[in-house]
């Protein structure tokens, strides 16, 4: 086989994972256990919220009409009713001419259509002197205003919130539908690889790889399958990702992805199932690998772990919001660049930048660098389309 079947743009690259990601299965969890879960269905609201016309402030429910031309000089009188309860089974109702108190969130009574904020007002015996004129609505909410019975208060393919789960209690939700976690095989290869508790001889170097890709995928709403470090054989890796393959709903692979003649990643997936691409026009993250078997997605990364991170936020993101059904969220800043980022045309360039008081530093590194994965903030990413960034562009910033 080729050494590179074909350079494909980072869109099409994404395209294909989305496309190959197996569909979520689906599984009930309680509101309490739900929180940042993807929902597999639309949650609609059971009764009209709020349940009847309320009160946004403390102060007198009254008929706007009653209160036209009220000022300080000379204040609309009103009678004195009484006051509501809150939870009362029936606020009663207000003739034209008088008031009643009103808590906030206080049902409002029959025939009132308007609350005047008690700041503006001042009881006087069994009178009311109102110092300041409402408009019909005026502080107040309307039943149903809120959410409608039957109305989708939350749509499917929502990443549950704080906000969310409190939304999905007002409407009578205990229990609600998510997509199951997806499993996500983190292999590592390479004859150089030793566990991090190793203390590496000459030639050798830590596995980085398994902690940043399973952490990544943690942060993602996925859960990581940890499958260890596979020498550079081919035996051994094709057993290691067909176990992987029984137990996953996809696979990632770090090393192994590079035009080295002795990396067997793209040969083993074939042997497997099928390569689909086999390089990227991406820098860092060229020789990145997109393959299925058995209905499932591989992804062969760069051994390096600052390539290995740009195809996971580039690509690999994708291919888990797909999995889950749900749309990429990503954390963004605008920022202007403080000096020139040369690229290529053709390919799309991630840069690794600093962030600070609106501007974007690039920070330049040798490829082997770790140290600039921990010195940047986030990522700008020069378009295909362009021979690099001029200093004093604002650009995007896509945050750590």
């Amino acid at each position: 086989m080729s050494l590179f079947l074909r350079v494909v743009p980072v869109g099409e690259a994404v395209e294909t994972v989305r496309r190959i990601a197996p569909p979520p299965g689906r599984e009930e969890v309680s509101l309490v256990d739900a929180l940042h879960r993807v929902l597999a269905a639309d949650l609609r609201a059971d009764i009209d919220i709020p349940g009847f016309d309320r009160s946004t402030v403390d102060g007198y429910a009254v008929y706007a009409a009653d209160t036209v031309g009220a000022g300080e000089a000379i204040p609309a009188m009103l009678r004195y009713r009484g006051r509501v309860t809150m939870g009362g089974t029936d606020p009663g109702e207000i003739a034209p001419g008088s008031c009643v108190y009103v808590p906030t969130g206080g049902a409002l009574p029959r025939g009132a259509d308007a609350v005047v904020m008690i700041e503006y007002c001042e009881r006087v015996g069994d009178d009311v002197l109102v110092r300041r004129p409402v408009a019909p609505g005026e502080n107040v909410v309307l039943r149903g205003e809120d959410f409608r019975a039957g109305e989708v208060v939350l749509e499917r393919g929502r990443v549950l919130s704080p906000r969310d789960i409190g939304v999905a209690a007002a409407v009578g939700v205990d229990r609600v539908s998510v997509a199951a976690v997806p499993r996500i095989g983190i292999i590592s290869t390479g004859d150089e690889l030793v566990p991090v508790t190793a203390s590496p001889r000459p030639g050798e170097v830590r596995d980085a790889n398994s902690y940043l890709c399973g952490s990544f995928v943690t942060e993602r709403g996925g859960r990581p399958i940890y499958l260890g470090i596979v020498r550079d054989d081919r035996e051994a890796l094709e057993a290691a990702i067909a176990s992987a393959l029984r137990e996953c709903d996809a696979v990632l692979v770090s090393g192994g992805s590079s035009k080295d003649e002795r990396d067997t990643t793209a040969s083993v997936i074939t042997e497997l199932g099928e390569v689909l691409v086999h390089g990227i026009a991406i820098s860092p993250g060229k020789p990145t690998i997109i393959g299925r078997a058995n209905g499932r997605p591989i992804v062969g990364l760069p051994g390096h772990p600052a390539s290995a991170f740009v195809v996971l936020v580039a690509v690999v993101d994708h291919l888990l919001a797909a999995m889950v059904q749900t749309r990429v969220s990503r954390r963004t800043t605008t920022a202007r660049l403080t000096q020139n980022i040369p690229s290529a045309r053709g390919r799309e360039d991630y840069v690794r930048v600093r962030v600070e008081d609106g501007r974007a530093t690039p920070v330049f590194g040798k490829s082997g660098l770790l140290n600039t994965l921990v010195q940047s903030a986030g990522l700008v990413r020069v378009p295909a389309g362009r021979e690099g960034l001029e200093a004093g562009e604002e650009v995007e910033v896509i945050l750590w």
